[in-house]
């Protein structure tokens, strides 16, 4: 839907976010991968792969955000901006929850650190829905601004990851 909603609008703060919740969830393969052989190695292995798909996220997002800021160009669809921002933050809560509960469970710090991952995620979301009202009262430049700031968030969740996977290893 997210998807959708960014071909029709070309919000980059959607665009962040969007290319940000693909990579979460290409992320649960090398995870399910490394739990179905019960490998503490390869789940660390896996942990770090989850960190290099949310650094490579930033840098897409960054990327678009900047060349927007540089050649600004009008929003469409306001309303299904910020309705994709909410099914952002509805699926990433239930992603959270599971994830934080499964690894809890199983003793994961690399399924732990992605359930914190995937909170942090569904408030990036909201950030979306930030940008459409902004838009709608006359910021033009708030989208891109905002595709900056969820970059910074992207990038610090990145950091918090790999210290916990690192962490981990010690």
């Amino acid at each position: 839907m997210q998807a959708v909603i960014f071909v029709m609008s070309g919000s980059v703060a959607l665009m962040a976010d969007l290319v940000h919740n693909v990579g979460d969830a290409l992320t649960a393969i090398p995870l399910g991968i490394a739990f179905w052989l019960r490998s503490e190695r390869g789940e660390r292995c896996a942990g770090y792969v989850v960190v290099a798909v949310i650094f490579v996220s930033a840098v897409v997002a960054a990327v678009e955000a900047i060349e927007r800021l540089l050649h600004p160009r009008e929003l469409d669809h306001l309303g299904a901006i910020a309705f994709a921002g909410v099914i952002g933050f509805v699926g990433n809560e239930i992603a959270a929850r599971v994830r934080l509960r499964a690894g809890a469970r199983l003793q994961s710090p690399a399924l732990v650190a992605d359930g914190h991952h995937a909170r942090v995620d569904g408030y990036v979301s909201l950030g979306v829905c930030c940008s459409a009202f902004a838009v709608a009262i006359g910021l033009e430049r708030a989208d891109p601004l905002i595709g900056l700031a969820i970059t910074a968030l992207i990038l610090r969740i990145t950091y918090q990851a790999w210290r916990t996977i690192r962490d981990e290893r010690s």
